[in-house]
C-alpha cells in the first residue's frame, strides 16, 4: 500500500515538473523577449563577477543549456510511463524498481536546475517578482522555481527507500 502512494505521490510530483519545464521550452528555446531579458539581466550580473566574456555567453546560450536540462529531466521523469508502454505494447515485464529509480534521479535533477533558479532570483538584480516592458509576473516564476525545489527534494527522498529489485 505504501508503495503505491509513493508512486501516486511521485507521478503528481513529476507531472508537475514536466508541465512546467515542457511548457517553457517554447520561450527558452525561441529566445523570446521575456527570456532574453531573464538571461540577460542574469548575464549582466554574471559579467561583472566572471568577465564579459562568461557574461556574454550565458545571455547569449544560457537558455538553450538550461531548457536542455529540463528537457532531459522531463524525458528521465516521464520514462517510466514510456517504457510501461513499451513492455505492454512488447509484452515484457518492467523491473519493480524502474519508476522509483528514474523519479528519484530526475527529482534530484529538478531540484539541481531549481536551485540554481532560485539563486539567480534572489542574488541577482532579476528578484523575485521579474519585471519586463512595464508588466510583473507576479512572482510566479519564482514561486513555480521554489516548488519544485522543494518537490525535487521530496521526491528523491521519497523514492531512495525503494527496494533495489
Amino acid at each position: 500500500m505504501k508503495e503505491k502512494i509513493v508512486a501516486g505521490l511521485s507521478w503528481l510530483i513529476a507531472l508537475w515538473m514536466c508541465k512546467v519545464f515542457l511548457f517553457s521550452l517554447p520561450y527558452k528555446f525561441t529566445l523570446h523577449p521575456d527570456t532574453q531579458h531573464i538571461f540577460g539581466t542574469i548575464g549582466a550580473w554574471m559579467s561583472g563577477f566572471l568577465g564579459d566574456t562568461v557574461g556574454g555567453l550565458f545571455s547569449s546560450f544560457g537558455s538553450y543549456a538550461v531548457g536542455s536540462f529540463e528537457l532531459l529531466t522531463s524525458l528521465i521523469l516521464l520514462s517510466p510511463a514510456l517504457v510501461w508502454i513499451f513492455k505492454k505494447i512488447t509484452g515484457g515485464e518492467m523491473k519493480a524498481n524502474f519508476r522509483a529509480k528514474m523519479h528519484k534521479f530526475g527529482g534530484l535533477m529538478a531540484t539541481m536546475v531549481m536551485a540554481g533558479a532560485v539563486f539567480f532570483h534572489l542574488a541577482t538584480p532579476l528578484g523575485i517578482e521579474v519585471l519586463h516592458n512595464g508588466q510583473s509576473d507576479g512572482g510566479s516564476l519564482f514561486y513555480a522555481a521554489v516548488s519544485i525545489l522543494v518537490l525535487g527534494i521530496v521526491m528523491f527522498f521519497i523514492n531512495k527507500s525503494t527496494p533495489n529489485t
